[in-house]
């Protein structure tokens, strides 16, 4: 249900489903149609995979995923999700985490119901998880151990301290794969958080009721701070120097007397059909939106093909503008998003008089020392061209000239 609302959300189903495949599993399908429940158009994905008896234990997985072509951040998030199951499970048989073996839970279509949701999460770019009242169904499940009352020993368990309910529904209405994922990601749970609502969206269940819809509804949208913050998203015309001053200022005062922590936005695709000529207009723009930086890195794609990623750092506030950059501007289909921590020395401008004028220079400092300086290389190119100087004696001028 999570993956079917996922690609309802806008999620690229062949985007996802690629990078599923970087699980390096070989035989698996992901059937995705559109079906009515009770009136409400719903994204079924059903999760194909050839039939097995294994039941793997915890560390099985991990290494499945690990093993995995995935993103760091994917690969946390997925073995956090099975490591909550895992410790749900010895809890309730009383056994230690590594004697766990998973029954339907441990199959490949679940390890693949988690670890899509992951990419999914990641490909949207969400950054916070709230979840209402959880309706768990009634009656009696059939598992692996016996039938139990809903909802099941690892589903109770694992939804501690979050509200849940129950009506006259009969059935399992939340799996321990799914509590296990809401578990892991949510941070609230019961009412809607306050935010602008940009899109919402249902996943299909597979069973069917009278008059109840057996749907998972997401609903994503930014809270009304963070919209103000990025609404200079909307406004390309960035220059380019100041906004990287403007960066380079706010680290002051917020930041260690060695090194202060940055969380950015590392946005990545990969293309192989696109002339030199529109990349390098590519990463021109790149920086006009406000991009930290922008690289690319030749690469081999499939059928052997030549290729190129494109690398785009930059902040939340600009990660919205240069997306839609990228799909305007590339024959790009998806665009990987990773949240990335950067640590950084304080810096800071400062004015240097010198024979040729006043010149800027960049210094950073760890615990409250010099490590560099660097004269702004524009300032000293024009300089070199005018007097027909070396830049490099002109920069060691400079140096010398602010005393650092």
């Amino acid at each position: 249900m999570i993956l079917g609302a996922l690609i309802a959300l806008g999620v690229n189903e062949n985007e996802l489903i690629e990078r599923i495949k970087l699980l390096n599993i070989s035989d698996f399908a992901v059937e995705v149609k559109t079906v009515d429940k009770s009136g409400i158009s719903a994204v079924h994905a059903d999760v194909k995979v050839p039939h097995e008896h294994a039941h793997r234990h915890l560390h099985t997985i991990e290494k499945i995923i690990n093993d995995s072509d995935l993103s760091d951040s994917i690969k946390k998030r997925a073995i956090e999700i099975f490591t909550k199951l895992a410790e749900a499970e010895a809890k309730i048989h009383g056994i230690d985490v590594k004697k766990v073996h998973f029954h339907e839970v441990g199959a490949m279509d679940a390890i693949i119901d988690v670890v899509g949701a992951c990419i999914g999460f990641e490909m949207l770019g969400i950054e916070k998880f709230a979840c209402s009242k959880i309706h768990v169904g009634s009656g009696f499940a059939k598992m692996a151990h016996g039938t139990f009352p809903v909802p099941p020993p690892a589903v109770a368990e694992l939804l501690q301290g979050a509200p849940i309910y129950s009506t006259e529904i009969e059935g399992e209405l939340i799996t321990p794969t799914g509590a296990a994922i809401i578990a892991t990601v949510c941070e609230q749970f019961g009412t809607i958080p306050e935010m602008i609502v940009e899109k919402t969206a249902y996943g299909a269940g597979t069973r069917e009721y009278k008059d109840f819809p057996n749907v998972l509804r997401l609903i994503v949208g930014e809270t009304a701070e963070a919209k103000t913050n990025s609404s200079k998203e909307n406004n390309p015309q960035i220059n380019t120097r100041e906004h990287e001053l403007k960066s380079e200022q706010s680290l002051k005062g917020e930041q260690s007397s060695k090194t202060a922590a940055q969380f950015l936005t590392l946005l990545e695709t990969n293309i192989d059909d696109l002339s030199p000529q529109i990349l390098g207009f590519v990463m021109e723009r790149a920086f006009e939106f406000g991009a930290f930086d922008c690289w690319f890195t030749p690469i081999q794609m499939k059928k052997n093909r030549p290729a190129t990623m494109i690398s785009i750092l930059c902040g939340e506030d600009e990660k919205a503008a240069l997306t839609e950059m990228l799909y305007k501007e590339t024959s790009t289909l998806g665009v990987r998003v990773t949240k990335i921590e950067r640590s950084c020395l304080e810096r800071e401008i400062i004015k240097v008089e010198t024979e040729f004028g006043e010149i800027d220079v960049k210094i950073a400092k760890y615990d409250g020392k010099t490590v560099n300086a660097k004269p702004e290389y524009d300032q000293l190119r024009e300089i070199a061209i005018k007097f027909n100087i070396p830049l490099r004696e002109i920069e060691k001028i400079i140096i010398e000239k602010s005393g650092i």
